[in-house]
């Protein structure tokens, strides 16, 4: 995990009767510095194993050379060149590199190297010189720097052949920083502002057409919440986006580089392939099967411009801006116009305030790190909050307390600085906030 720290997700539930139906809406967004850093880790332990002398590493050169011809094979879809780098004699991880090839055809990429990140191996042993190497890889028309990962490669020495790859680091226990492309087949589906990239078959059983459907429904609202988004917040943001299907939780845990359960998470926002967590990643949205299948048209369409929001305010980056404010603008947008009576969306908020009165503070951090109806409640807090400020002072203050607050100094912590924010954009102290927002909460809801 960043040094920042680990800053928690939301599992909200907003149940509505729309057109005589039961909608229910999980939001589910990672806020936070979610970059890979375990692979790092990994190779740090690695490297201070005794290393077997038995058998001779091959040259930085020979290495080097490999890897370049894998890397322009890539790039050049050249199915030959890269499988000539693979040892044939192991089939199951020949098999896998075939798979790995096929896949990374299908994606969009402009560039592709994979290159030693140490000249010591990770372990030297029967079974080859595995080495720890560093991937860099950029996505056409959506990726603004390259994204940097971890992975390993085993070497070992044929006759005749000479050197080639046989195998990778997980029989020594190493691991490489998780894709959606290293494991069973890979479905890419290109939207007018959107690139879904999904693990084949997320749901048992599915049919591929129903799936195709399905990643197309997906792409085509992530084109729509693109609008949707930038008619609030403004342009100022690349107004396309990256998402990131697998076919398991556990995947999904992976790809956002979360220790949690996200099982009941339908999908969040991550920086990935962020090197030495200086903010230089992308952003992905990453959707998990299972939630996200529960939920309807309309959930779906909240649920995805609600994450828009946080790729294009910088949520998943922000370690300064009040956590209300970061949640509450995504869940604004998200619901504007999507047609939820506000008792319906801030239900557990009503259920709260009946047994214990209108809430007497905003929701801090501490909050957004519980579970349960007080989290859902915090949520709900937080976006009548925006929506009291969008409808009272007009959604250009609220875009523009976001960005006031956010540019104030690192520690978010102190109370000062929101009310510096307040007053500066508002006109108005906390105190005189809170007392509105309550009276606002208290004529929507109770």
């Amino acid at each position: 995990m960043p040094a920042k720290g680990n800053v928690d997700s939301r599992v909200t539930t907003a149940s509505a009767m729309f057109a005589g139906l039961a909608i229910v809406v999980n939001l589910a967004v990672a806020v936070g510095y979610l970059a890979f850093h375990d692979g790092a880790g990994r190779a740090a332990a690695a490297s201070s194993r005794p290393v077997a002398g038995a058998l001779s590493a091959p040259s930085v050169a020979t290495v080097n050379a490999l890897l370049q011809r894998r890397s322009r094979a890539v790039l050049a879809r050249d199915r030959a060149a890269f499988l000539a780098t693979v040892d044939p004699s192991g089939q199951a991880f020949r098999a896998g590199q075939q798979v790995l090839f096929d896949n990374l055809a299908k994606v969009p990429l402009s560039a592709w190297r994979e290159s030693l990140a140490d000249t010591r191996p990770a372990v030297a042993a029967d079974d080859g010189w595995t080495a720890r190497l560093r991937l860099t890889y950029r996505l056409r028309g959506f990726d603004r720097r390259d994204l940097v990962y971890t992975e390993y490669l085993t070497f070992d020495r044929r006759p005749g052949t000479g050197w080639m790859v046989s195998g990778d680091g997980a029989a020594h226990g190493l691991r490489d920083d998780p894709q959606i492309w290293n494991s069973g087949g890979l479905t890419v589906v290109h939207g007018r502002r959107s690139l879904v990239l999904a693990e084949d078959g997320a749901v048992a059983g599915e049919l591929p057409a129903a799936r195709t459907a399905e990643l197309r429904d997906i792409a085509a609202r992530l084109d729509e919440g693109v609008g949707a988004v930038s008619g609030v917040v403004g342009d100022r943001w690349a107004r396309h986006a990256v998402a990131l299907v697998p076919a398991t939780e556990q995947k999904a845990e992976e790809l956002a580089g979360d220790v949690r359960n996200l099982g009941d998470i339908a999908a969040l926002a991550a920086v990935t392939g962020d090197e030495g967590g200086q903010g230089t990643g992308e952003d992905r949205l990453v959707i998990t099967p299972t939630a996200f299948g529960r939920l309807t048209a309309l959930g779906r369409r909240v649920v995805l411009t609600h994450e828009l929001v946080h790729v294009a305010m910088g949520g998943a980056r922000d370690g300064k801006t009040p956590m209300w404010l970061i949640e509450g603008l995504a869940d604004y947008v998200g619901y504007k116009r999507a047609g939820v009576p506000t008792r319906a969306a801030g239900r557990e908020l009503a259920d709260l305030i009946a047994t214990g009165g209108v809430p007497a503070t905003l929701p801090g951090a501490t909050e957004f790190a519980g579970s349960g109806d007080r989290l859902s409640a915090a949520y709900e807090e937080a976006w009548l909050a925006c929506r009291m400020v969008a409808e009272r002072y007009g959604e250009d203050r609220l875009v523009r307390l976001y960005r006031t607050a956010e540019a104030e100094p690192e520690d978010s912590g102190d109370p000062r600085l929101q009310d510096r924010a307040l007053r500066s954009v508002l006109g108005v102290g906390t105190d005189r906030f809170v007392a509105l927002w309550r009276a606002y909460v208290r004529r929507e809801l109770a």
